[in-house]
């Protein structure tokens, strides 16, 4: 296990987890890297390290460029274990070296979560020399979690982003300049929109002050090494951000029997009728961590369920508190569904949504088993009127 040289004196020091496939409920097809990055100067410094199980290989790099009980300095960007976890395998070697995480609640989290340690607290604007580096701290507080921070040195014109501008891709290429752009915005949507999502106006604090830095590379601690494209992929986070909404709608449902999915079906050829661009999700065929994504920019959604046992469909159940969770923003709904005798599946489903804070379109649509065409004609009538009228709103 080698380091991979960055820049001058500068090395990548992390791990790849080829068999991650969820994190935090976040579907990761693709894997996932804990970087860590290790600064050779006059106090060599490691900044984050790996989760807890891939302490050894992390270490393995390491020694591949220096002892690492000459690691004098640790920067801790945020105390979560996929950043930090290995923070006892690097005190094995380097017991007096000094780690430095926000403060008040990078410390307290740190603590809190590895007991015998000290940590010393750093604030925006406080530097940390370690020869001809000075160490720059600006926090960056729920970026995702309270703890986060980012880290910036001018000598070598890098932004240690932390979880900003991450992705989760497991490959041994190490730049953005290795891939399409086009897929490497796509994974930067993903992570954003399940990560970082509910903290828009936080992350909008942080891109001020990044705007301002005079940057050639952005290392994050999850994914590829921005260098060629941190324009786009700055540009794009503003953008998500903002809570910026297409003329787009989302048609998610679940279905027993084929009524409410024939009746979903209906309701995104309304959509479609009316001029809004419109996606059609079975809920139990696509993973939580895809639906958000495609909700980001929504300005519609259109829940379909049937009732089950008094209640909606778990998919469904499962689905709508992961969104609660993220917290889309600026979204109008309506919810449908077919029934056999009780029926409160529908007005369960809308009460989720009234109380996320959205917009009702219409009342929602029930149809009893089966639903005749003269009943769907009925109900695309109503949908479109809504719609309509909703616009001139």
């Amino acid at each position: 296990m080698e380091a991979v040289l960055i820049k001058e004196n500068i090395y990548w020091v992390g791990v790849l987890d080829w068999n991650l496939r969820d994190f935090h409920g976040y579907s990761t097809s693709l894997g996932g890297t804990y970087n860590a990055y290790l600064i050779l100067d006059e106090k060599i410094t490691l900044i984050d390290n790996v989760y807890a199980p891939f302490a050894e290989e992390m270490i393995e790099r390491i020694k591949s460029v220096i002892d690492p009980s000459k690691i004098e300095v640790i920067i801790s960007n945020h105390s979560e274990p996929d950043h930090s976890g290995s923070i006892h395998a690097v005190l094995k070697y380097a017991p007096n070296a000094k780690i430095y995480a926000s403060g008040p609640s990078g410390v307290r989290s740190m603590m809190g979560t590895y007991h015998d340690i000290e940590v010393l607290p750093v604030k925006t604007n406080d530097i940390v020399n370690i020869g001809k580096r000075d160490l720059k701290f600006i926090q960056t507080p729920l970026v995702h979690w309270p703890d986060n921070m980012v880290t910036y040195s001018a000598y070598d014109k890098i932004l240690f982003s932390n979880d900003m501008l991450g992705q989760h891709i497991a490959s041994f290429e190490r730049y953005d300049e290795d891939f399409a752009i086009e897929f490497l915005l796509s994974e930067l949507r993903n992570y954003y929109a399940n990560i970082v999502l509910p903290y828009g106006v936080q992350t909008q604090k942080a891109l001020a002050i990044v705007k301002q830095l005079d940057i050639e590379l952005i290392a994050p601690s999850h994914g590829i090494i921005w260098k060629k494209y941190i324009k786009e992929a700055i540009d794009l986070y503003d953008k998500m951000s903002k809570y910026e909404k297409e003329n787009k709608a989302v048609v998610l449902y679940d279905s027993m029997w084929g009524s409410t999915e024939k009746m979903a079906l209906e309701v995104a050829e309304s959509f479609s009728n009316a001029g809004i661009k419109t996606l059609v999700r079975h809920v139990r065929k696509s993973p939580n961590s895809d639906l958000i994504v495609d909700l980001m920019d929504a300005k519609y959604i259109a829940v379909g369920s049937p009732t089950l046992n008094n209640g909606i469909m778990p998919s469904l159940a499962s689905f709508l508190c992961y969104m609660k969770g993220l917290n889309p923003r600026k979204l109008n709904f309506f919810v449908f569904g077919s029934y056999g005798w009780s029926g409160q599946g529908t007005e369960i489903a809308d009460k989720e949504l009234e109380d996320m804070g959205y917009t009702r379109i219409i009342e929602p649509l029930r149809i009893q088993y089966s639903p005749k065409s003269e009943q769907i004609n009925l109900m695309k009538e109503n949908i479109a009127m809504a719609l309509k009228e909703f616009a001139t709103k």
